[in-house]
């Protein structure tokens, strides 16, 4: 009778703090090595369109919140144009982005928000921009390190939860977790970084139910190989 990979998995849970530690350090190198490029893909010219154009990446890819926001941010270019839009008018141009109406609400609320809070420029505090509507944590995260270079956490997106969870980095499912889990485990000057760049290994290497994993530079720090897949870890993006 063959053998399963139970007692592979059980040697692996007893990974001691310190040396998941050091790899996920290890695994920091070897992405900035691979991925020293790595930007914020949402095209924007300012933090304030950065701040709509995340908002409208909710369950929608950047490419086609990055070939739809060009129209709006002509014809709303700051938070007091915006919040004295038209509902309808919002919607006609974000259609294309699904859940359309609801994201409407949600720049146009946001925007409102900043007219009336802060004079229509962006806070640069988490506490402060999660105040607004529709910004949660990881968006105000992805705003505030990419705009102002602050790292206030790490941005939890589909690819962070996924991978970070194939690294054993994580076993927690709920993002607030899964970023204090991280933040425990890496310095603050790589939060920034090792988001973006675990994003763009998601979509290039390590990709939801058809990772290339023997072109993976992660490989030899992944606790993951020999063992079979994990159903609630390869999940559609």
């Amino acid at each position: 009778m063959a053998r399963t990979p139970r007692k592979a998995a059980s040697k692996k849970s007893k990974e001691s703090q310190a040396d998941r530690k050091e790899r996920a350090l290890k695994i920091c190198r070897v992405l900035e090595k691979t991925y020293s490029d790595a930007v914020c893909a949402l095209h924007h010219k300012n933090p304030f369109e950065l701040l709509v154009a995340t908002i409208l990446s909710a369950q929608c890819t950047d490419a086609r919140v990055n070939a739809t926001t060009p129209e709006l941010f002509q014809k709303y270019p700051n938070a007091k144009k915006l919040a004295a839009s038209k509902q309808e008018d919002v919607e006609a141009i974000i259609r294309p982005l699904g859940f359309f109406r609801a994201k409407a609400t949600n720049i146009r609320g946001m925007a409102q928000g900043l007219v009336d809070q802060f004079e229509g420029d962006l806070p640069r505090t988490l506490d402060e921009l999660v105040s607004l509507p529709g910004v949660g944590r990881k968006t105000a995260n992805v705003v505030l390190g990419t705009a102002f270079d602050m790292p206030t956490g790490v941005v939890v997106d589909t690819h962070v939860r996924r991978i970070t969870r194939l690294l054993a980095l994580t076993t927690n499912m709920d993002p607030v977790k899964i970023e204090r889990d991280i933040m425990d485990l890496l310095p603050e000057a790589e939060w920034i970084n090792f988001s973006h760049r675990l994003i763009h290994h998601g979509r290039r290497i390590c990709i939801a139910r058809r990772p290339k994993c023997t072109e993976c530079p992660l490989l030899p720090l992944c606790p993951r190989v020999g063992l079979p897949p994990l159903e609630s870890i390869v999940e559609s993006e």
